[in-house]
C-alpha cells in the first residue's frame, strides 16, 4: 500500500475490508482481522519526549488523541553468555503489569476509549487479563475478565486488584474464549487475540529492538508463542521498518512453544496451514498453552516469510532454562523460559549461529508463577 491509501481493517482469509471507524472485533465472516499494511516510520519520526511505546505513535494507523498509558515499553535489552553465544534478552516484565501484554493493551484500550466503548470483556490465562484490567482502570472503563479456573492465584489477584470483575471458567483454556464470544453480545469483546489494534501495540516491540540496537535489525528474534501476538507484532513492525527503508532485511522469527501444547510447531513441521493432530498435555508454560490459536494462518505466514522456524520444548528443557536464567540474575516465568531454551535447540540445528545478533523475548516475570518457582527453588 502507499501512504496515500487510508488504513482499513482487513480480513486476511477473505480479503474483505472495513473502515477503522467501525466498532468491531472480527469480520462479518467471524475471522480475526489485521490492519492493512502501513508505510512505517523512520528515526526522525520518533517522539523522543516520550519514554514509552507512545514514542512510536506516528506508526499507528490513526491518530489517538488521548493515549491511555502507564508508561509501558522502553524495557531493558541485556546481553548474556549462553553457551558459545551472546544473545540479547528483552526483559518485558519491566512493563507496568510485568508482561509484554501492556503494549497491546495500551493501544487497544486507547483506541476503544476514543471510539466511546464503555465496558470491555477479555478472556485470559493471566497476563493479558492483568494488562487489560490495568489499562481499563486507567481509562476509567469497566472490565470483565474470563479466566480458566486453573489460572495461578497470583495472576487472578492482580486482575482483581485493578477492579475488574473476574469469572473463572472450568475446562481447558479455549473454554474461556468460547464463553467470551458468547458474552460478546452484551459486552464488547476486547480480545488480545482477536482485536487488530492489540497488534498495533505489540509491533512497538520491533521498533524498540531496532532502536535498542542502534537502529539495526537483529538477525534472529526468538519468541515464546501461544496465540502469537508477539510473533505478529514483530512481523508487522519489522515489515514497516523495511518498507520505510530503515532496515535492509527482516530478522528471522522463531516461535518457541512447550511440546505439551504446540499447535503452531505441529503445523509448521507438517508443512500445513490448518490444525494438525498433536497430543495436548498440561505444561508449566501455561501462558502459552493455546490449543487452537485463532491467528494460526497469520503466524505460520510470518514465520515462513522471514525464513524462521518453530521449536517445541520439553518440560525439562523449559525447567532447566528457568534455572539457568535465574543463575544469571534473570527471574523469568516458565512460559518465556521456552525462548531461552530454544537458543540451545536452534544452535544445535545450525539454524542460528553464535556470531548472529539474536534477541530472545522474555515476556513475563517469575513473580507471576509463584507456586512453580517456590516448588523449584523453595527448598535447599
Amino acid at each position: 500500500m502507499t501512504s496515500s491509501q487510508a488504513p482499513v481493517y482487513l480480513d486476511p482469509h477473505t480479503g474483505k475490508t472495513y473502515p477503522l471507524s467501525d466498532i468491531r472485533w472480527r469480520s462479518d465472516d467471524n475471522h480475526p482481522m489485521m490492519i492493512s499494511p502501513l508505510p512505517g516510520i523512520g528515526r526522525d519520526d520518533i517522539d523522543m519526549r516520550q519514554r514509552s511505546i507512545w514514542r512510536y505513535q506516528a506508526a499507528l494507523p490513526a491518530p489517538i488523541g488521548h493515549a491511555v498509558t502507564l508508561g509501558e515499553g522502553c524495557t531493558p535489552l541485556v546481553q548474556r553468555e549462553w553457551g558459545t553465544a551472546r544473545p540479547y534478552f528483552k526483559l518485558e516484565w519491566f512493563n507496568p503489569t510485568c508482561s509484554f501484554k501492556d503494549r497491546g493493551a495500551a493501544v487497544m484500550v486507547s483506541w476503544l476509549q476514543q471510539q466511546g466503548v464503555p465496558k470491555i470483556l477479555e478472556d485470559s490465562s493471566g497476563n493479558g487479563g492483568a494488562a487489560i484490567a490495568a489499562l481499563g482502570a486507567a481509562a476509567g472503563m469497566k472490565v470483565k475478565i474470563l479466566a480458566p479456573a486453573y489460572t495461578p492465584i497470583a495472576k487472578v489477584a492482580q486482575i482483581r486488584a485493578f477492579g475488574a470483575e473476574v469469572q473463572l471458567v472450568e475446562g481447558p483454556r479455549e473454554e474461556s474464549e468460547y464463553e467470551a464470544i458468547r458474552q460478546s453480545e452484551a459486552i464488547f469483546y476486547a480480545s488480545h487475540n482477536w482485536h487488530p489494534f492489540f497488534l498495533q501495540g505489540t509491533k512497538s516491540l520491533a521498533y524498540e529492538i531496532w532502536e535498542d540496537l542502534n537502529f539495526e535489525a537483529p538477525d534472529n528474534v526468538i519468541i515464546p508463542t501461544g496465540a502469537g501476538s508477539n510473533v505478529l507484532g514483530c512481523y508487522i513492525g519489522f515489515n514497516e521498518l523495511l518498507a520505510a527503508g530503515q532496515i535492509k532485511k527482516l530478522p528471522r522469527l522463531f516461535a518457541a512453544q512447550p511440546l505439551n501444547c504446540s499447535p503452531i510447531d505441529a503445523c509448521f513441521t507438517a508443512g500445513v496451514d490448518t490444525l494438525t493432530d498433536r497430543e495436548v498435555k498440561p505444561t508449566i508454560a501455561e501462558g502459552t498453552a493455546i490449543k487452537r490459536p485463532v491467528r494460526l494462518m497469520e503466524n505460520l505466514k510470518a514465520i515462513r516469510d522471514t525464513n524462521g522456524q518453530t521449536v517445541a520444548l520439553t518440560e525439562d528443557q523449559i525447567r532447566d532454562a528457568v534455572r539457568k536464567m535465574a543463575a544469571m540474575g534473570l527471574y523469568v516465568e516458565p512460559t518465556c523460559a521456552s525462548a531461552a531454551a530454544a537458543i540451545d535447540v536452534l544452535m544445535a540445528r545450525g539454524a542460528i549461529k553464535s556470531t548472529d545478533t539474536t534477541v530472545a523475548i522474555m515476556t513475563g516475570t517469575g513473580l507471576k508463577s509463584t507456586q512453580f518457582m517456590t516448588e523449584l527453588f523453595g527448598q535447599p
